[in-house]
């Protein structure tokens, strides 16, 4: 009798393991995906205000066509590694209402 409930528990706890395993296939949020990168060229670098003016292709994920325009960036430090004429992949978001340069990278 002991051994029957064992097996039968141990079935249970293997049967609920399965079904946590698919109900969490299922209800697992889909990874956050970050748009794609727009090429431009950085026309004016002003590390006081934290920003940068960019001539960029559009930018589709902000439903933006191309065009010259400054953006705050989401880190200072970026601003080091660029100087006018420099060209640039980047991605731009709305943050708190601000178009704010999220990722940048030196084009190749």
């Amino acid at each position: 009798m002991r051994t029957a409930f064992f097996v039968i528990v141990a079935a249970l706890l293997a049967g609920c393991a399965t079904l946590t395993n698919h109900l969490a296939h299922f209800t697992a949020a889909p990874a956050a995906q970050q748009p794609a990168m727009t090429n431009g060229v950085v026309k004016r670098v002003d590390k006081a205000a934290g920003s940068v003016t960019i001539a960029h292709e559009p930018l589709t994920n902000l439903g933006m066509p191309g065009m010259t325009m400054a953006f705050l960036v989401k880190d200072r430090a970026w601003l080091d590694g660029i100087k006018e004429g420099s060209r640039i992949r980047f991605v731009a978001e709305n943050v708190n209402g601000e178009l704010t340069v999220v990722a940048l990278e030196q084009a190749k």
